[in-house]
């Protein structure tokens, strides 16, 4: 068989068999493509030969490839395409385009090559250098006026006040500061003459409060007795179990002094704080079934020792002493005509500290009965007492009236007064 590109050589005959695999004919030897592999197909016993292999040429090229290059018009040998500027060139041996790397500056690379003959173009220029004597590092800029370099300040920001009026930042406004200073320089030029002129006048902070002390000391004679001992007097849950109670006042005893108002053993213990003047009435309840005494005793004693003596009644429990009751006023043609020191079934001794005065109240039983054992209003007046000053509330009538009394007075102080006739 003659080769198809016209060369010589004889190319052994091929019936298709070789390389078949399963065919005992063959010579055992696979075939590199399986799929175009050539077979007889057997029907009986007849046998037909299947077509001739295709040429070598189709199998296999007979040339180098011409890839990445190119072929001139009419045949000839390829050439190979000019190469970018830069990059390697191409050897001998290479059949086939590789990927060769790009110039940095691609604009640069873009640009032809010039054909031989041709002027080459001028040179780019250079980058301007910047102008020494805008530059404030360079060694070669120009000296300045003085040998000082200009001075260069920013702006103050602005920020904004309660309206919302632009206002700059970093301290409160001169006007203001102004204001402030002088303001603080006339208050501490206030108080320190406020404080010479005092010490120089030999005053001090307790002023108010002696002449308040001195003025509840003179109540006495300056106060009308219907303010002192209100003719009706209201008990909004002064009873047992938050009742109420009214006090109708029956006699008011008359001013003096102290001599034979209390028994030996009390007007002993008052004595330290002598006695300046004593006021006496006698109450009664709506029902007339009990009688009450209260009385006002004004010492001519200091509030030291005022203080002094109502620490030694907390302290030593005279208030609770059955042998330093106060007397009763019993006053003739009135329910409380046969109220005597028998008949006091509960008291309650007051001393104040704030005022130069005694406070105090004893009740009893209108009926003129004697009680065997009175009982101190503080303990009468506790829940759950079975006593039987306790059971009628006598230590009640002795607490609320007392209280209230003492309300009566602590109001008429500093409070406008008229002299009585």
């Amino acid at each position: 068989m003659q080769r198809t590109d016209g060369s010589d050589g004889a190319v052994p005959p091929d019936d298709g068999r070789a390389g078949i695999p399963g065919d005992s004919e063959g010579s055992g030897a696979r075939t590199r493509y399986p799929r175009f592999r050539l077979g007889a197909s057997r029907s009986g016993d007849s046998r037909t030969e299947d077509p001739a292999p295709p040429r070598a040429s189709a199998r296999f090229p007979d040339t180098a490839p011409t890839v990445g290059r190119e072929v001139p018009r009419g045949g000839g040998v390829p050439q190979t395409p000019p190469h970018r500027p830069g990059a390697p060139a191409e050897t001998p041996n290479e059949t086939t385009a590789r990927l060769r790397p790009i110039p940095a500056d691609p604009a640069e690379d873009a640009t032809p090559e010039p054909a031989a003959g041709t002027p080459l173009p001028a040179p780019r220029p250079a980058p301007a250098t910047p102008d020494p004597a805008l530059s404030w590092s360079t060694p070669d800029a120009p000296a300045f006026p003085n040998g000082a370099r200009p001075r260069i300040s920013f702006g103050v920001p602005e920020g904004y006040d309660g309206p919302a009026r632009p206002r700059p930042l970093g301290g409160r406004p001169r006007p203001q500061a102004l204001a402030a200073a002088v303001c603080l320089v006339l208050g501490v030029g206030l108080l320190t003459g406020a404080v010479t002129g005092s010490w120089l006048a030999g005053d001090s902070g307790d002023d108010g409060a002696r002449s308040a002390y001195a003025e509840a000391g003179e109540l006495w004679h300056s106060v009308p007795v219907d303010q002192l001992f209100p003719p009706t007097v209201q008990g909004k849950g002064a009873g047992p179990g938050g009742a109420d109670r009214t006090w109708t006042r029956v006699a008011v005893a008359p001013d003096g002094d102290c001599a034979g108002a209390f028994d030996r053993l009390l007007a002993k213990v008052l004595d330290p704080v002598g006695c300046s003047r004593l006021l006496r009435a006698t109450y009664t309840d709506a029902t007339q079934s009990y009688v009450t005494t209260v009385g006002l005793l004004f010492t001519k004693a200091d509030a030291a020792a005022m203080t002094s003596l109502a620490g030694r009644f907390e302290k030593e429990g005279l208030g609770r002493r059955t042998d330093l009751m106060p007397l009763p006023y019993a006053a003739k043609d009135t329910v409380a005509e046969g109220f005597g020191p028998p008949q006091r079934a509960s008291w309650t001794v007051s001393v104040l500290t704030d005022a130069p005065v005694v406070v105090y109240a004893v009740s009893g039983w209108a009926d003129d009965r004697t009680v065997d054992e009175p009982e101190p209003a503080e303990e009468a007046i506790e829940s759950g007492a079975t006593s039987a000053p306790a059971q009628a509330g006598l230590g009640h009538e002795a607490q609320g009236l007392a209280d209230r009394v003492e309300r009566a007075l602590r109001k008429n102080v500093g409070a406008p007064t008229e002299h009585p006739s």
